[in-house]
């Protein structure tokens, strides 16, 4: 397919993009046309490693021979089935779930997407509880697509969708690198969460429901809660009766180094969600709970599904991803890249003072620049430069970050990611970060002057 043809195409058929989305100018940029493990490549030919693992749905790679061979035999099996009756790949999926979560984490259930997750784990903590206030961070991102999941996406500020669900509110984020409250950790004592309770509690117009968060707020800019925040906000929750929902869309299955992102607290949540990487190409996602909770929630009516909510050719894909996690050992290849990548990032930091912050886990991690690691001042220009000038040089990462901010590189390379795919993205990256410097430079000389 021509360029001609993509942007006939594109100008006649297609609703434009939002100018201030993060898929901005997708018209104009090179178009995908197939994809192999690490990388992709477009219409003219043109390679690219994809460290943004697809829609970060790709955290497996793309194609991997063992879904491939999962999908091609229900295509020949049965693809598509209805939900008055149960199938095979349906039952194998919430045995091979269900032996990977967390005790007491136990029961599940199939959606489609991600944002349908977040909508059903909400329904579900609400039925559970008689609940209905809940609480998210604000810098979250937990989907766009339902008006319950748009109105616990805060990041985004929720202006942008008009009308927002009623008992739905933010607490403040814990951005160490950016207090909310200027302080420091540890000396803060978390006095983000303490604050934010406090006024919540003052807020609630019934009985509160659940706070919802993501172990690693991923497009808010990778930012990861200081240690011990995550229990003390379980025990707050306990205290009001309310459940603790851990948004695992980015961070579960292998990708932080650990199958879960709540083993790395420690912490485990009364409800979980799973999607992106689960089906390994195919949408599937699920909500995950204890069966304690799970009884409770349907005797007072529980009930979620979609038409294609338990399809055997997705719920296949669902069992191939598992155990393409589990018998290549992805987990730990994550955390191997994590060390590796910060390792070179952190050398890079010793020669451009524009890199603030090294943060995340496993192959989930963010590169923060600032105009002025004094004042901390979001490089927002830059991080956009950064992300173009990357994928002149062939290499795919996003500039992320809340509020405006644009200033976080988020790095996510698949799991699959050889060391010298790595070391390969790597050094453009540091070729990027040597043109900017240069171009920083440049510019204090000519004001200088």
């Amino acid at each position: 397919m021509d360029r001609v043809r993509i942007s006939s195409i594109a100008d006649q058929w297609m609703i434009p993009t939002s100018k201030t989305s993060y898929m901005a100018g997708i018209e104009s940029k090179p178009v995908i046309a197939a994809a192999r493990g690490v990388w992709v490549i477009d219409t003219e030919g043109r390679e690219y490693l994809d460290f943004g693992s697809g829609q970060m749905a790709a955290a497996l790679g793309h194609n991997h021979p063992r879904y491939v061979a999962a999908v091609r035999r229900n295509l020949e099996t049965i693809s598509h089935s209805t939900k008055t009756f149960l199938n095979v790949d349906r039952l194998e999926l919430h045995e091979r779930l269900g032996q990977i979560l967390t005790p007491p984490l136990q029961k599940s259930l199939f959606l489609v997407s991600g944002s349908d997750a977040i909508e059903a784990a909400i329904d579900l903590a609400r039925k559970a509880t008689g609940g209905v206030d809940v609480l998210g961070l604000h810098m979250a991102l937990h989907g766009s697509t339902s008006f319950i999941t748009r109105s616990l996406t805060f990041g985004w500020n929720r202006s942008r969708h008009g009308l927002a669900a009623p008992s739905t509110a933010a607490i403040l984020s814990p951005y160490c690198y950016r207090c909310p409250v200027g302080k420091s950790f540890p000396s803060c004592e978390v006095q983000c969460l303490a604050s934010s309770m406090e006024l919540a509690d003052a807020n609630f117009t019934g009985k509160p429901a659940a706070m919802i968060l993501e172990p690693v707020m991923s497009a808010g800019g990778i930012v990861v809660p200081p240690p011990g925040y995550v229990k003390l906000l379980k025990q707050y929750c306990r205290e009001r009766d309310m459940l603790l929902i851990m948004d695992e869309s980015q961070t579960g299955l292998g990708k932080t180094g650990k199958m879960w992102g709540h083993l790395h607290e420690d912490v485990v949540p009364d409800i979980m969600t799973v999607s992106k990487h689960f089906g390994a190409g195919l949408p599937i996602s699920a909500v995950c709970t204890t069966a304690e909770i799970a009884d409770r929630a349907v005797e007072n009516g529980y009930f979620a599904t979609r038409s294609h909510a338990c399809d055997p050719i997705t719920c296949a894909a669902g069992v191939a991803s598992i155990d393409i996690v589990l018998e290549e050992k992805l987990a730990e290849r994550a955390a191997a890249i994590e060390v590796r990548v910060k390792a070179a990032i952190g050398a890079m930091a010793q020669r451009y003072d524009f890199i603030g912050d090294i943060r995340g886990r496993g192959v989930l991690l963010g590169v923060e620049l600032v105009e002025d690691q004094a004042t901390r001042n979001p490089a927002n220009e830059m991080g956009r430069e950064a992300v173009r000038r990357c994928e002149e040089r062939g290499l795919l990462v996003q500039a992320r970050g809340s509020h405006s901010r644009t200033n976080v590189i988020r790095l996510v390379p698949p799991m699959v990611s050889s060391e010298r795919e790595i070391d390969q993205g790597l050094a453009i990256l540091d070729d990027v970060f040597a043109s900017l410097s240069r171009d920083r430079a440049g510019t204090k000389g000519l004001a200088a002057e």
